[in-house]
């Protein structure tokens, strides 16, 4: 069978890369659109895959350009999607619900945010998608009735500790000899649904480092521009180091909700802190079913720092923080055989 992968972010690379190895292992053919956004296209280098690199177009000003880049991508996926003729197509963008019941091919939106977050994938997508793939705990609503759910999240696709493990011999020279760090994030928030979020400014982080300082490295990794009086801590990392850096991390801090999971998953002591907080059952979860993770709403710096103190303190944080993690593990499935199966199945009903 022939698959098709859309990759429009670099979260997309990491959810998908397992998958694309297993199905080509098992001698299916599989092809790969990547879109040129942030760091993706250096974490494809490497790899062998039957890939189409896509430029990234700077979309103009409002609805009208983002409406324009969108039907840009969609004429560029109709002619790959007409040569390649899979027998089905999935990833994390409209497009290719749109070019699939275009074509008559099966389309699988992988999601993990409710559709609350992501109003305009619940419009413009869900409608068209044959199905959905998300874990049980979100909300697909008005498209609850196209969800395919399991119990896990996307972040064990890549970071399960059957396809990831890390040592300190995996870390950057710079960090292998440092006993404890700790790692701020800074997300961009310049997504269509992240309009008016707020997440952690450099005055913010200041006060971060000033109380990690005394217990330890701080290094920050972001998306963002920011201030001079950063710059110090600022940590060059190539992007396939990223979880190597995070797994050894004594505290994650930071604005990102998809990092934060990963912290979680990794059973490293994760916060986040922006204006997403309790608007996403995922994080949800593995907040207050697992204990995984802390989030505290964009505003409340107060209770950050008072927070941010009381884990640095804590000399049994990280083994308390192992044994969440264990039971998160045993209570979860193994996500990539599962999409496997599920793209599988979907793939042979169009045959």
């Amino acid at each position: 069978m022939r698959f098709l992968f859309y990759l429009g972010h670099p979260a997309h690379y990491h959810n998908f890369k397992h998958s694309v190895r297993l199905l080509r292992e098992k001698g299916h053919e599989v092809k790969v659109v990547a879109r040129g956004k942030d760091v993706l296209f250096d974490l494809l280098e490497g790899e062998d895959w039957d890939l189409v690199r896509l430029p990234e177009r700077k979309a103009a000003g409002g609805k009208p350009g983002l409406a324009a880049n969108i039907a840009a991508r969609e004429v560029r996926m109709l002619r790959i999607a007409r040569r390649f003729r899979p027998d089905l197509m999935a990833g994390t963008d409209l497009v290719i619900t749109h070019v699939g019941r275009l074509l008559g091919i099966p389309s699988v939106i992988v999601n993990e945010d409710d559709s609350a977050a992501v109003p305009l994938m619940a419009k413009y997508a869900f409608p068209y998608a044959t199905a959905i793939l998300a874990p049980n705990c979100c909300d697909q609503s008005p498209a609850n009735h196209k969800k395919i759910g399991y119990e896990g999240y996307h972040e064990l696709a890549y970071l399960h500790p059957n396809v990831f493990s890390s040592s300190r011999s995996d870390l950057p020279e710079k960090l292998q000899s440092v006993e404890r760090y700790f790692l701020l994030r800074f997300a961009s928030l310049h997504a269509h649904h992240d309009a008016g979020r707020r997440g952690i400014s450099d005055e913010l982080a200041l006060k971060l480092i000033a109380l990690l300082r005394p217990h330890g490295k701080v290094y920050i990794t972001s998306e963002r521009p920011f201030g001079e009086s950063l710059e110090p801590y600022r940590l060059p990392v190539h992007p396939r180091d990223m979880h190597h850096v995070m797994a050894h991390a004594s505290i994650y801090i930071g604005d990102s909700q998809t990092m934060a999971a990963e912290a979680a998953v990794l059973g490293v002591p994760s916060v986040r802190y922006n204006d997403f907080v309790g608007e996403l059952a995922y994080l949800e979860e593995l907040e207050h079913k697992y204990g995984l993770t802390r989030g505290i709403r964009a505003g409340q710096t107060d209770i950050l720092l008072r927070t941010v103190s009381e884990m640095v303190g804590d000399p049994k944080l990280r083994r308390r923080q192992a044994e969440r993690r264990q039971k998160m593990l045993d209570n979860t499935v193994e996500v990539n055989p599962f999409w496997i199966k599920t793209l599988e199945f979907l793939a042979s009903k169009k045959r």
